[in-house]
């Protein structure tokens, strides 16, 4: 049963900038369904200090004794990654409405000001993990009505990416374009990002929930991936790190539900990428916690992300958000913080 608030699918277009031209330019992509192979260039020694990172991830697991976690020590990064040594904290949502998070609610500055409260507030809680601050921006949205080509996924126009980038740089944050595919996939849908994906800033999110395989509309059944999902993006990015010479990309994957990721034990790892599933879902403290257990943490891939939500977070009782100090306790703590 799902607790998650569906986001609006039709946008509440507030036109934050001017003269932005909504059309979008479109390529030629594969058929709905069909698998892609990509050939990643040959991978060069690997640079880092294995001791320091296999610690830190020992930290993070938080005295968890049961195996599962830490998980990924059979992986280690290129030199440049993000992940374990900061933690990211991010604001998500779309600068076209108020109603998909706090990223749209406000105007940037004070939007800034408030993202540097939860930045502060954790740097508090963790003083040996700095706080790497993010703009975590849905680039396709999913909708409950057709577009043009009949996929039911509303892609952003690059002014207004332009304009999220241009936010993030306020704080010098990184950036995360987020994909709800709907009725069409990950493979026609990321390539569509890569001129933004080769900027050493700019990373990649995708939601399962509104990946509708069988055909259903979105928002009125949670959707699925599997690891084929999952493991073209992560080979996709992984080739254009090389290809770029950038340093490791982050891919989040959001979950809230079992049936969202299906076969986790075969999503591959690469040292380009790094992999964060992110409990997605609202509720109560008490909800939230078995969610992050039963899905994140009994079913591990990599690093680990918590969502909290300003609003819904609050419609059940106790009628609180879960705090920094709690998220520590944790069983690993999660590394990525995203708001909405």
């Amino acid at each position: 049963m799902s607790y998650k608030h569906f986001i609006p699918l039709t946008l509440t277009f507030l036109f934050i900038l001017t003269g932005c031209n909504q059309k979008t330019e479109k390529k030629p992509g594969k058929k709905s369904g069909e698998k892609s192979t990509i050939q990643i260039p040959e991978t060069k020694a690997i640079s880092i200090d294995t001791v320091a990172f296999q610690k830190k991830l020992h930290a993070l697991a938080n005295g968890d004794t049961t195996g599962l976690w830490p998980n990924h020590l059979r992986s280690y990064p290129l030199a440049g990654h993000v992940l374990p040594y900061k933690r990211i904290v991010a604001f998500y949502g779309n600068l076209y409405s108020r109603k998909m998070g706090i990223l749209g609610e406000y105007p940037p500055r004070e939007m800034w000001e408030r993202l540097n409260v939860e930045v502060k507030a954790w740097e508090k809680v963790d003083p040996s993990t700095p706080v790497q601050p993010a703009i975590h921006y849905i680039a396709a949205v999913a909708q409950g009505i057709p577009m043009k080509d009949g996929q039911y996924c509303k892609r952003m126009p690059a002014c207004m990416i332009d304009s999220a980038l241009a936010i993030a740089k306020m704080g010098n944050a990184i950036v995360f374009l987020d994909v709800q595919v709907a009725l069409s996939n990950v493979r026609n849908e990321v390539p569509k990002l890569e001129k933004y994906l080769k900027m050493p800033q700019v990373h990649l999110g995708i939601d399962p929930e509104f990946s509708m395989k069988e055909g259903n509309i979105p928002g009125r059944k949670i959707g699925t991936m599997d690891e084929s999902d999952i493991n073209f993006c992560s080979e996709y990015l992984a080739k254009l790190v090389k290809e770029n010479h950038l340093s490791p990309k982050i891919l989040i994957v959001h979950r809230f539900t079992q049936g969202m990721v299906r076969n986790y034990k075969s999503i591959k790892l690469h040292p380009e990428v790094q992999i964060v599933m992110n409990m997605d879902g609202w509720g109560e403290p008490t909800l939230k916690y078995s969610t992050y257990k039963r899905y994140i943490y009994q079913e591990p891939v990599q690093f680990t992300g918590f969502k909290l939500f300003y609003k819904n977070d609050l419609r059940k009782a106790p009628h609180r958000m879960l705090t920094p100090p709690d998220l520590m306790k944790l069983k690993p703590q999660p590394i990525y913080i995203q708001y909405q």
